[in-house]
């Protein structure tokens, strides 16, 4: 349900932009990934989108969303640190409802949040699982990050399965 959110966010944010990014070499539009607009994206100060890709459901098995993005600066220091110490904190605050939807009382939670590390070719890695309690439903976020100088990069891919989330991640990562 939140891969289908956020993919919907970048569709509709491709209607709003006129340039798209370059595309990743690993994952093609050949192969059904699909660029997104960059250019005229503000994010925030210190964060740069270098590409994001998406292959939507009738073309992919696993569906999914990858992109590759520069940080510089104080916000390269904090998502730098951020991932190294306490990845799961970030976890949580992705896997909370937003302010509206919350209940007077506090409701179970409807999943469960798994994070843990891995190594890419001695790349530092992450990968979160959210899981919902009830039936298969799951999104899979896999993130490589190095810092070069002053520029963290980091290549992130979301998708319903784990292991295509780190396959994804790794492609991303190599289209650097």
């Amino acid at each position: 349900m939140r891969l289908g959110a956020l993919a919907l966010g970048f569709v509709l944010l491709a209607g709003c932009a006129d340039h798209f990014g370059p595309g990743l070499v690993q994952l093609a539009a050949g192969r059904g990934w699909e660029p997104l607009p960059i250019q005229n994206w503000v994010v925030n100060d210190g964060i740069t989108p270098k590409a994001i890709v998406y292959c939507p459901p009738q073309d992919c098995v696993r569906p999914g969303v990858a992109a590759l993005l520069s940080f510089e600066g104080s916000r390269a220091v904090e998502m730098e640190r951020a991932l190294a110490l306490d990845p799961a904190r970030l976890a949580r605050a992705f896997s909370k409802s937003p302010p509206s939807a919350k209940m007077k009382k506090p409701a179970k939670p409807a999943s469960t949040t798994a994070v843990s590390r891995f190594k890419l070719d001695g790349t530092n890695g992450i990968l979160v699982e959210i899981r919902a309690k009830e039936g298969d439903r799951l999104a899979s976020t896999a993130i490589l990050y190095a810092r070069k100088d002053k520029v963290l990069s980091l290549a992130i891919a979301v998708t319903n399965d784990s292991q295509a989330a780190r396959d994804y991640v790794r492609a991303t990562w190599a289209s650097r």
